[in-house]
């Protein structure tokens, strides 16, 4: 899933990776929601490879969390196969300590997944359990990155409900696939949650740097 040093996807990520941390390190920011428009347009491909790219720098940690209650994909993109998840924290049928992971190659990299798709997600994600968590990984996690992966924004109203829990944003979106007016009403919808920027998937040619 993630690039080798060597793919020239590597040094974009890298890219991203700077730019993302001294974004976050000028607001004092620790935690950021990776948004879409719409499905399969690399947003949970994205979470990853950031979040990579940031455990490998040597200053940081990272907690990469899979609040896509609709299609949960994170545990089966990095080959977990867990027993319990974060729909088993919010709906109290296991503590945290018991729902997170270690990929097996990535030391500073800790995942949060989710095990499966939950009922009335949204309400979920904008209730007090949900606040409770997010709070508890913040807390227990003061200089950790935390990245979370939601549902696309025009999908559903999940990622609307939890980005006021979020301190700053990312939007993905994919060349030949996003719609231009989809991405501008992502955006708007959004209004209210600092945007990092916006990444560009799939495009046919790689920026010059």
């Amino acid at each position: 899933m993630n690039p080798t040093a060597a793919d020239p996807a590597a040094a974009a990520y890298r890219m991203l990776r700077t730019q993302v941390l001294q974004r976050l390190d000028a607001h004092a920011w620790r935690s950021i929601a990776i948004f879409s428009p719409g499905a399969d347009e690399g947003k949970t491909t994205t979470a990853i490879n950031l979040a990579v790219s940031l455990a490998s720098d040597q200053l940081h940690t990272v907690l990469l969390v899979d609040f896509d209650f609709r299609s949960p994909a994170l545990g089966d993109c990095l080959g977990l196969a867990p027993e319990v998840g974060g729909d088993d924290v919010l709906m109290r049928r296991a503590p945290l300590e018991d729902s997170l992971y270690h990929p097996q190659g990535f030391e500073r990299l800790v995942v949060l997944p989710a095990r499966a798709a939950l009922a009335n997600s949204s309400e979920i994600l904008a209730g007090p359990d949900s606040r409770e968590l997010v709070a508890e990984l913040r807390a227990r996690y003061p200089e950790r990155v935390i990245i979370f992966d939601l549902p696309p924004v025009l999908r559903a109203d999940d990622a609307l409900s939890f980005a006021p829990l979020v301190e700053c944003g990312l939007v993905v979106a994919a060349e030949g696939r996003t719609r231009r007016n989809d991405l501008s009403r992502t955006i708007e919808l959004l209004r209210d949650t600092p945007l990092l920027g916006t990444v560009l998937n799939r495009a046919a040619t790689a920026p010059g740097y």
